[in-house]
């Protein structure tokens, strides 16, 4: 029977394609097709849509956080399985193959999944407010088993200013370890590299290709496993990443216009979710605007379509039409035009942002914040400096925190972004395959679940 490697090759085009050719022998053994994406083209939504053949509408992921109503809070980067809705792909093919085994190697959405081996970065949080690096694995003695081999999962190179090849590389490496010691008939493994300079300098920078290029170079020896074993390999992509220039303060907006509400401690404000009629979740270039009071939303709407940076404001006809009809969603969705995307900032003061706002903190931001992948545009060179001050703290044991995200100046240096629909197909996703029998000349996101069947 047929085994599966599936590489989740987060921000992968043909554009970037070009620069890769132990990427591109995979193609030329089998066939390349392209791929469609869902709205809004997000790693949460689109990783949810291939596994389970659903749209948003379906699977009820419609971003990578959205404002849970019953909680009333804003939360990302969830991690619970029992978040995704539908039915996943390894049980529709359970149904043919009782015994398929599956291991998920940092695909989102993975705790409490009922696959057989789970590896996905969850950093230690000590009592006392340190964060240290580690990993999350199911069954239990697999930490030890990948972790003696491969050290702790590097945290810091998977997300902010040191975001960097060393994740991927790491991630690589574990999902080779896995095929080779426990051989699992379907093994999905998300590689995160070119998430990183494309955002920090945009996919017309050299930088991007030479990013391309080096990924590629760590993705060789997993693939030469792969063909080694006998597996069928198959690459999808979520979006590409195209160039912006221009942060939009959606939430700035809305709280001139008295809508969005905060509350004070410490002379730091903080969002008031509860008391606000209407205040927006961005998530690189959409944003879902959350109205309290459905008699708003026209006026709401009126005032979200005249802010310079917004392409388009979908209603619930218009979040119909693109399969993002959830109740998660916002009463309102956003789309910035091309060259822009959403902030989610809502101070209007700098000196009384929270202090959340300087660090890397994805789980305490009401929002995506792309300025996490830079030091402090304003100053990179005092921002080393505190975050080397920090760096000694934790040695030492002591409380520290790495305060070195800029704020509008961290905004306005990102140059690379993703969320919308592609316009050009160079900058869209694209699919890969080993095995010339599926080919195609182009697939939909939600065809990928019965692809993926098919090859099982």
């Amino acid at each position: 029977m047929t085994s599966l490697l599936v590489l989740d090759v987060v921000g992968l085009t043909p554009r970037l394609l070009a620069h890769m050719p132990r990427l591109r022998a995979v193609a030329a053994a089998g066939f390349q097709a392209e791929l469609g994406t869902v709205l809004p083209a997000v790693t949460c939504p689109v990783q949810s849509t291939f596994l389970t053949g659903l749209p948003p509408a379906g699977h009820g992921i419609v971003g990578n956080g959205w404002y849970f109503r019953d909680l009333g809070e804003v939360l990302l980067w969830r991690q619970h399985n029992a978040l995704v809705g539908g039915e996943k792909v390894w049980q529709a093919a359970r149904r043919e193959r009782p015994n398929l085994t599956v291991a998920n190697v940092c695909w989102w959405y993975a705790m409490g999944a009922d696959v057989d081996w789970t590896i996905t970065p969850r950093p230690i949080y000590h009592a006392d407010g340190r964060k240290e690096p580690d990993c999350y694995t199911w069954p239990p003695e697999l930490h030890d088993e990948i972790t003696s081999t491969l050290g702790a999962f590097p945290l810091f190179s998977y997300w902010g200013p040191g975001a960097g090849i060393a994740s991927s590389a790491w991630i690589c490496r574990a999902t080779q370890q896995v095929m080779a010691t426990h051989d699992p008939d379907l093994t999905l493994a998300y590689v995160p590299h070119l998430d990183y300079d494309l955002q920090r300098y945009g996919p017309s920078d050299p930088r991007a290709a030479a990013a391309a290029a080096e990924l590629d170079t760590e993705l060789a020896p997993l693939l030469d496993a792969a063909e080694a074993q006998g597996r069928t390999v198959v690459v999808l992509s979520e979006y590409g990443i195209t160039d912006v220039s221009r942060p939009v303060d959606v939430n700035r907006m809305l709280r001139a216009e008295g809508l969005l509400q905060v509350y004070t401690q410490a002379g730091m404000e903080y969002l008031d979710p509860w008391t606000s009629r209407a205040f927006a979740v961005a998530d690189h270039q959409v944003a879902h605007v959350y109205v309290a009071d459905r008699a708003d939303v026209p006026a709401v709407a009126k005032l979200c379509a005249a802010l310079p940076g917004v392409g388009d404001v979908l209603d619930e006809g218009g979040k119909r039409a693109h399969g993002l009809d959830h109740p998660r969603s916002g009463e309102l969705v956003l789309l910035a035009e091309p060259e822009a995307w959403f902030t989610y900032y809502y101070w209007l003061d700098d000196a009384r942002a929270p202090d959340f706002a300087r660090l890397v903190e994805i789980h305490r931001k009401p929002g995506y914040d792309p300025a996490e992948l830079f030091f402090d545009p304003a100053d990179p060179g005092a921002a080393k400096r505190r975050a080397g001050l920090a760096l000694l703290r934790k040695k030492l044991g002591l409380r520290y925190l790495m305060s070195v995200v800029g704020l509008d100046h961290g905004a306005r240096a990102v140059r690379g972004s993703h969320g919308l629909l592609p316009r050009d197909p160079a900058d869209a996703p694209v699919l890969l395959c080993s095995d010339p029998s599926a080919a195609g000349e182009r697939f939909e996101a939600t065809d990928i679940k019965d692809l993926l069947l098919r090859l099982l």
